[in-house]
């Protein structure tokens, strides 16, 4: 049996409706059942991440486990450390997490810092594991662009090689179905082009029909214009690194990941706004 986590998500809901069409029994660990999918040999359980008894419960005889990071907040990594720790508790045999590419200690993104903690927590549980480290997604580049058609943010000529989702959820189901051949593994997961914001600017306006730009901020310009939104400090410092990930080549780069596992080629950028 096979347990996934954030099947209400847009990610783990993909892996979700991939396994049940592949006739994969599976058990979603949801916070709330009645938003899980309705899929064929899937079972939804209650069981946020840091509850250790239900977690526990839940992935009592699950031999490979698909853990997408938890929502993005000040927690997150102590609510990954008890859900590794209870994965340990309930015998799990594989665990695949989902984290974030070039995830280090010393990241510019500091979300990719929480997600290299989780890493070397689920090494120390003694768990077999994979790591799926994700460029940016390349859905969200829509998201950047502000009312006024302009990306702005401080990324100076960066690059970075967004990735799909559906590339992300089909290489995440190979590992799951065959996870023996990737224990140990970590793969990068990216786009075919490692763009710069003009280069992402320039495809999404051919694509949606709207003049798109991207103007560089400087930091200070960064924190100041979305302050207003109130978010807490380490929400803010997440938003602006983004951009300085990029500015200092840390999102570069270009992998065979996807097509290595998936078979087919990763999908350009083009093609997901097109489709969207």
């Amino acid at each position: 049996m096979i347990a996934v986590t954030g099947s209400t998500g847009r990610l783990g809901g993909r892996v979700a409706r991939r396994l049940a069409a592949a006739g994969v029994t599976q058990t979603l660990l949801v916070r709330d059942p009645a938003r899980a999918p309705r899929l064929d040999g899937a079972t939804a359980v209650r069981a946020g991440y840091g509850d250790h008894d239900a977690v526990v419960a839940a992935l009592r005889g699950a031999g490979t486990v698909l853990m997408v990071s938890a929502s993005e907040s000040a927690d997150r990594v102590d609510q990954h450390r008890a859900f590794v720790d209870a994965a340990a508790e309930a015998g799990v045999a594989h665990l695949v997490y989902v984290s974030f590419y070039g995830a280090a200690p010393d990241a510019t993104f500091t979300l990719a810092r929480d997600h290299w903690a989780t890493e070397q927590h689920i090494r120390a549980s003694g768990l077999a594991f994979t790591f799926l480290r994700d460029n940016l997604y390349a859905e969200a580049m829509l998201a950047l662009v502000g009312d006024d058609g302009v990306i702005r943010g401080p990324a100076g000529r960066g690059r970075a090689a967004v990735v799909a989702q559906d590339d992300i959820a089909d290489a995440a189901t190979a590992v799951l179905t065959g996870p023996v051949r990737h224990a140990g593994a970590t793969y990068d997961l990216t786009g075919p082009q490692s763009l710069t914001l003009d280069e992402v600017a320039a495809i999404l306006s051919r694509a949606t029909g709207r003049a798109i730009a991207y103007e560089p901020e400087t930091v200070e310009e960064a924190y100041r214009s979305r302050a207003p939104y109130g978010v807490p400090g380490w929400q803010l410092d997440a938003w602006v690194s983004t951009y300085t990930a990029m500015a200092a080549g840390e999102l570069d780069g270009i992998s065979d990941a996807v097509p290595r596992l998936t078979g087919h080629p990763a999908t350009p950028l083009a093609d997901v706004v097109s489709a969207s």
